[in-house]
């Protein structure tokens, strides 16, 4: 322990001092400075994650349209109570009453 306290002192205590400013601004600037440095990493993770939990929502509508889309094409119930729901479709002989 005495060797590190001593490490600032002696005939080469300017270069040490000179050294440890040199390494502190250093890494000052790799934290906080301009281009790429570790708050850039980290805002970049972030909007890495927050797109791939947004793809994630887009598959779950993706899949809950493709059995939407299922249910129409195989069901002639379904595909007629959405025709006549969605675009007010009737069949002959059927009294239409739109209420808005």
């Amino acid at each position: 322990m005495s060797r590190f306290s001593n490490i600032f002192q002696g005939e080469h205590r300017r270069f040490r001092i000179f050294v440890a400013f040199s390494t502190a601004v250093f890494i000052i600037i790799w934290i906080v400075g301009p281009g790429n440095t570790w708050i850039h990493w980290i805002k970049a993770g972030v909007e890495i994650k927050r797109q791939e939990r947004q793809i994630e929502q887009y598959k779950k509508e993706i899949e809950e349209m493709d059995k939407h889309v299922n249910m129409l094409k195989t069901d002639r119930d379904t595909l007629e109570k959405f025709a006549r729901e969605q675009f007010n479709f009737a069949a002959p002989g059927d009294d239409v009453y739109i209420v808005e």
